[in-house]
């Protein structure tokens, strides 16, 4: 976190910014700093550009008209007005606004990807943008309005057009006229010269920013799951065996398995609940009659998948998360826009604003955070279903069953939610044609970004669900004294939001309060309680 003793600085320099520095920007506040060789790196290129512009060279953007209207010819006396145009023009979101956070977020990543070099525009730009993120003016963005090619053309627009004093920033929850703010700063609109309109719309950091976030948040939440899982296991008196490192390191080594394995192996350290397979083995020898073909035992060699399997299923989720780290940790550092500008090379009129790659990883992440969701809701039905719990009360009702109904009704929410995330289907396959058939295979990557922050949102309150009914679990067996070091203090956290329940009440706020903990990490202190640092 920022203090006003020790501002946290982070460099841009188009080239190493990585989702832990935007949530530092985004969440934190960090100061931003470009880095001199950047801004070094953009005058050059805007050097270059201009003589090519001056020698009569055509360029998108700079000469011509924009999207399908290219093949109008513009004079280049036109310069800010060209600009300014489309930036007014493509300021057409609707919607809620993206939340502080996010913007903050898309106005880095639009920063670095500039910053890069290769976009032409002048180092004043750059240092606008980096000026906003220090003084806190944060522009007001509707989600609504991307087709994610010709990238983020909207909701970066809603960027540029504070740049030149118009459209709307965000104070204090509320629009504010950007000219207002910057009058009270003393901050000069800046006049848009050739191409820095374009660039600063053209790319994909509408998405990437949002992304960003989303992914930081959702390996947090993997672990959360983790943290729950391993109360629940113990609570349930689970094996031991399908975490031991031999059939994850060796036998199927798919590295979020692995480490989802070793999680659960550190948070169960010490647990005298858990049952090692070799003593389930020779208890269940000892019950074996001789001569008898066929035995009705009682004793579970094996518990269900959704104790058993969870480094293969949470691993997977792993997996997928780590793929799309890799593609916003290349797409926060790449340049996005059209054209592109290479010393002693030809202007690159091609298509890095397209967001594909992007999607198609955001799509993934949904896809993998609705399957969280699926395995906590049946974790918690297994606590709550009397059949399957393996001795503990119906619903986890503590006194007077059917008088009361435990937990019965807080499930619902749970399962309503796994349901819901399963409505919400891959945006990266939607394309539609827009822009008179120029932009006629889109990504929209955004949607999938949202679609992706909407299903970890939702799990947020799935886990909560799972949170509250392993620590009733816990209450109604009298296991506490057993559990792990990491378990002990997973139960004392959700003892200190909400107390046991001992006859039936109001749930609603109960499910809230520990779905907003999770939603800020704090049962990741858990796990910094008992001296275990996960993966």
């Amino acid at each position: 976190m920022t203090t006003a003793e020790t501002p946290v600085t982070v460099e841009i320099d188009g080239e190493n910014l990585d989702i832990a520095g935007v949530r530092q920007v985004a969440e934190d506040g960090a100061l931003v700093r470009v880095a001199p060789e950047a801004l070094a790196k953009a005058a050059i290129s805007r050097k270059l550009f201009q003589e090519t512009v001056h020698e009569g060279v055509p360029v998108y953007g700079v000469t011509t008209g924009y999207g399908e209207m290219i093949y109008m010819l513009v004079d280049t006396a036109n310069e800010t007005e060209l600009q300014t145009n489309l930036v007014r023009s493509h300021s057409a979101g609707v919607g809620p606004l993206f939340a502080e956070d996010e913007a903050r977020a898309i106005l880095a990543a639009r920063l670095n990807a500039l910053a890069k070099g290769y976009s032409a525009v002048r180092p004043a730009v750059l240092e606008r943008l980096a000026l906003y993120l220090n003084l806190g003016i944060t522009p007001a963005i509707p989600e609504i309005g991307s087709l994610g090619a010709s990238g983020d053309l909207a909701p970066l627009a809603h960027i540029a057009t504070t740049v030149i004093g118009e459209g709307y920033v965000v104070r204090d929850g509320k629009r504010v006229a950007t000219g207002e703010v910057l009058r009270e700063h003393g901050i000069e609109p800046l006049e848009l010269k050739f191409k820095e309109g374009l660039a600063l719309i053209n790319g994909t950091s509408a998405m990437t920013g949002l992304g960003a976030l989303v992914a930081g948040r959702a390996l947090n939440q993997v672990r959360q799951a983790e943290i729950v899982t391993a109360l629940v296991v113990e609570t349930l008196r689970g094996s031991k065996s399908p975490f031991q490192p031999e059939g994850h390191d060796i036998a199927r080594p798919h590295p979020g398995q692995i480490d989802t394995a070793a999680n659960l192996r550190a948070l169960m350290d010490n647990s005298e609940l858990t049952v090692e397979h070799a003593d389930l083995r020779r208890e269940l020898q000892d019950r074996k009659e001789d001569g008898a073909s066929v035995q009705r035992t009682e004793l579970y060699l094996q518990k269900a998948y959704s104790l058993r399997c969870i480094p293969q299923v949470l691993g997977a989720v792993r997996d997928s998360l780590y793929h799309t780290v890799r593609k916003l940790d290349i797409e926060l550092n790449s340049a996005t826009d059209n054209p592109l500008f290479f010393e002693g090379k030809e202007i690159f009129h091609g298509a890095n604003f397209h967001g594909q790659p992007i999607a198609f990883a955001m799509d993934f992440t949904t896809i993998a955070l609705t399957q969280l969701g699926v395995l906590s809701e049946r974790r918690t039905n297994r606590l709550l279903n009397r059949h399957l719990s393996y001795g503990l009360p119906e619903f986890l009702v503590k006194d007077e069953p059917g008088l009361n109904s435990g937990f019965a009704g807080a499930q619902y929410p749970a399962t309503a939610l796994v349901a819901e995330n399963r409505t919400i289907g891959p945006a990266s396959t939607q394309s539609v044609p827009s822009n008179g058939d120029n932009q006629d295979v889109v990504s929209m990557g955004l949607i999938a970004a949202r679609n992706a922050r909407r299903v970890l949102g939702n799990n947020n309150v799935i886990l909560a669900v799972e949170f509250l009914a392993a620590a009733q679990a816990v209450d109604v067996s009298g296991r506490y004294d057993g559990l792990s070091p990491a378990a002990k203090a997973t139960y004392d956290a959700v003892r200190s939001l909400v107390p046991t329940l001992d006859r039936d009440r109001y749930m609603a706020d109960d499910i809230e309060r520990i779905a907003a903990a999770i939603s800020q990490g704090r049962f990741l202190e858990a796990a910094d309680q008992a001296g275990i640092e996960l993966r």
